[in-house]
């Protein structure tokens, strides 16, 4: 992690290399403020002497170089982005502002840098006031639209993406738009089987609490919406906490570590959850998968609280809590479609454990050869541990130097390591693990604000593993995970596959603007900025582009949606130069065979064209962005969706996939005595689970290792000098 600048040394406080921009359910990136009594008049609604005092800091902040990566002079150009993106944070759906609100407004777009100077706010907090005062009048709508009959039988859609839409010319043309609104969140309850009551008396409490919600909001959540308007419009990664909110971050960073362990994001209206911390309740409950729609969250045997439409750190504000707490969730599998039924899931808040998230390693037979795979779930170590100078420190570096000696003990061909999920951590360990790999060189350089650049090697000399190696990735590959996968890539020392990680290669560190002023109460909020860049030791970075596969793999289904390049204001991929380093081989005269061998044999793997058809038809939906309002053709996709569903489980259980025996008609078994066995097989092979990406990668590579084995020739053009130190040839 480059240092801070002297200036600010006493004030910069280092953050955790953050994989993703979804939100840990454990731990908000800024909590919702408290609940407050009473809904705050739209004349209190102006910013204080503090505010004004914290604008002027956090742009003196943001317009220097030396403080800041990529510093942008605050003009009427960027104004206009930030009033665009004012407009955004408070309607992006476009579902409550009007036309002649928009064209009222523009009088003071050109404003909007005055107004982040501090000295020009108050057009920004009447936006804010009238948009509350909109939500009130829709909320008003809705409630009464839910008091009259909704036919089902009409060629109606909803166009739920409005992110590009116009703005409604009027209040009767924004009526038709709830109109459908209600209507489809009417035909999704009566989809899920609940009786016109129950919906009617759902749907009026989901749209008061989205009411009361918004008829609470202070002075202060305008304040902080306006100001991260101008931070997020410089990159996705620099954002403001108000006092209150700073101080629910550092207390839920405190408990970081004790939630039911999923990362949540939001997608339309619903949060979904992006990745399970493993480990963690959701994980060990087997019953929450990535993908899942929460609707609903109660606490303990309190009553459900319909989260439909939150935004995601209110949501988040329900699920986390305490150790030994329960929290209920009201989800929609994934795998049952949109309008599939719900589950009701019941799960013990727990503080995840660091043995819990540590390596773990597995076997793979593939063509003969032993593969061995170490999955890592995150660049971790016990920092309190190393400072004592603790010999037994526990860390991703040594638990993984642990297993590698176990897998050549047991004479493994080769080693996948799994980095899959895997959001980032601590950049010692992502150093110390290519460690592991290479005998001694550079592993990431680092590019300050300011220019200077510095450069994190290994210079530990000699390697754990010395043979054939592969790293895994996808989406959610983030930040300390990509620096490792893509110094293995450069040196030329194994092959990465997979998908194109997130694409994160900036650093950020925490400003308390208290400090400034000497301030001893909280008063003015926190910032935080970008300071640095990564860049890989070929000169290429990990920002926006992310680690590109050597061999690709089929794609998550939300991957055009999540990832650093989904930001308009990404810092862009750029270069500086290499570091010296050696080579250890040069893969891309290998990549076309075994490209080749891959498509050849996931065409005959039905789990993952399964995979594949999902994300086709995942895609078509959100390049469409509407659904139908007709029950009768929801339910025609409902019943498809399902028997795909049913048809895929059946056809898992007859072949043996995803880790699980084969089913036996004639084994000499009774039914009773069949299903018995059956269960405790299934049991045990759950404990190894071994997904079919995962087995593709152990294919990729035995496939690699028998290539370069059986054709000199080509050896020779991959690895030369026979890849010394490695082996990677019998």
């Amino acid at each position: 992690m480059p240092k801070p600048l002297p200036l600010l040394l006493a004030a910069l406080l280092p953050l955790a290399l953050a994989g993703t921009s979804a939100v840990p359910a454990a731990a908000p990136a800024a909590a919702p403020a408290a609940p407050r009594s009473a809904a705050a008049p739209a004349a209190a609604f102006a910013p204080t002497a503090d505010q004004i005092g914290a604008a002027r800091m956090v742009h003196g902040v943001l317009s220097d170089s030396r403080y800041v990566y990529a510093p942008r002079p605050l003009d009427a150009k960027l104004g206009a982005v930030v009033f665009r993106r004012y407009l955004e944070s408070l309607d992006r759906q476009k579902l409550f502002f009007l036309q002649e609100d928009i064209d009222r407004f523009k009088a003071v777009a050109p404003r909007f840098d005055e107004a982040v100077r501090g000295n020009a706010m108050q057009p920004a907090f009447d936006i804010y006031a009238l948009y509350m005062q909109r939500v009130a009048e829709r909320v008003a709508f809705a409630r009464e639209r839910l008091k009259g009959e909704f036919d089902f039988d009409t060629d109606e859609v909803w166009h739920y993406k409005r992110e590009d839409a116009p703005w409604a010319r009027s209040s009767i043309e924004l009526d038709a738009l709830w109109a459908k609104y209600v209507k489809n969140d009417w035909l999704r309850l009566k989809l899920a089987g609940r009786s016109p009551e129950e919906i009617r008396r759902t749907l009026d409490r989901r749209y008061a609490q989205l009411g009361t919600r918004v008829a609470k909001l202070k002075p202060e959540d305008a304040f902080e919406t306006f100001l991260n308007a101008y931070t997020t419009s410089l990159d996705p990664h620099t954002s403001y906490m108000g006092p209150r909110s700073a101080e629910n971050f550092n207390m839920s960073m405190r408990l970081s570590l004790e939630g039911i362990g999923a990362v949540l994001q939001t997608q339309d209206d619903y949060v979904v959850v992006r990745t399970l911390v493993p480990g963690g309740p959701a994980a060990k409950s087997g019953r929450i998968s990535v993908g899942d729609r929460i609707v609903a969250v109660g606490q303990g045997d309190g009553p459900m609280v319909d989260v439909m439409g939150w935004r995601i750190d209110d949501v988040v504000q329900l699920v986390r809590g305490p150790k030994g707490t329960r929290v209920r969730l009201d989800i929609i599998p994934a795998a049952h479609g949109l309008d599939g039924e719900h589950v009701l899931v019941e799960l013990v808040r727990e503080r995840v454990k660091l043995e819990e998230q540590a390596a773990r390693r597995q076997l793979i037979e593939a063509d003969g050869r032993r593969i061995g795979v170490i999955r890592l779930p995150t660049f971790y170590a016990d920092f309190e541990a190393k400072r004592r100078g603790d010999p037994d420190a526990r860390s991703a570096t040594t638990d993984v130097a642990r297993l590698l000696a176990e897998l050549k003990a047991e004479k493994v061909d080769g080693v996948v390591v799994d980095l899959r999920g895997n959001g980032g951590g601590s950049l010692t360990e992502a150093v110390e693990l290519t460690g592991l790999f290479i005998d001694t060189g550079p592993v990431v350089q680092v590019r300050e604000a300011g220019g200077r650049v510095s450069v994190e090697a290994d210079d530990r000399p000699g390697v754990a593993w010395d043979g054939p190696l592969a790293v895994l990735v996808d989406r959610s590959s983030a930040s300390a995970s990509e620096i490792f996968a893509a110094a293995i890539q450069d040196y030329g020392r194994g092959l990465v596959l997979g998908e194109t990680t997130f694409g994160k290669g900036t650093v950020q560190n925490l400003i308390d603007l208290d400090r400034f002023q000497n301030s001893r109460q909280p008063r003015f909020g926190q910032l935080k900025l970008t300071v640095a860049q990564f860049f890989r030791i070929s000169g290429g970075t990990t920002q926006f582009n992310g680690v590109v596969p050597d061999i690709a793999f089929p794609v998550t289904l939300d991957a055009d949606e999540f990832g650093e390049s989904t930001y308009e204001n990404a810092l862009p991929a750029t270069r500086i130069a290499p570091a010296e380093h050696r080579s250890y081989g040069n893969f891309a005269p290998l990549l076309l065979p075994l490209a080749q061998r891959h498509e050849a044999r996931i065409a005959k793997d039905v789990e993952i064209q399964w995979w594949k058809e999902d994300v086709a038809q995942f895609r078509a939906e959100r390049e469409r962005g509407t659904i139908s309002l007709n029950e009768a053709e929801r339910r025609a996709e409902r019943e498809r969706a399902e028997a795909r569903r049913l048809h895929r489980e059946a056809e898992r259980k007859r072949l043996g996939l995803n880790g699980l025996p084969p089913s036996r008609a004639d084994d000499g078994l009774q039914a009773d005595e069949r299903d018995v066995a059956q269960q405790v097989e299934e049991e045990k092979a759950a404990e190894n689970l071994i997904d079919p990406l995962l087995r593709e990668s152990a294919f990729v590579l035995s496939d690699a290792i028998h290539l370069l084995s059986r054709d000199a020739r080509l050896t020779a053009l991959v690895l030369p000098q026979g890849g010394k130190p490695t082996r990677w040839a019998d």
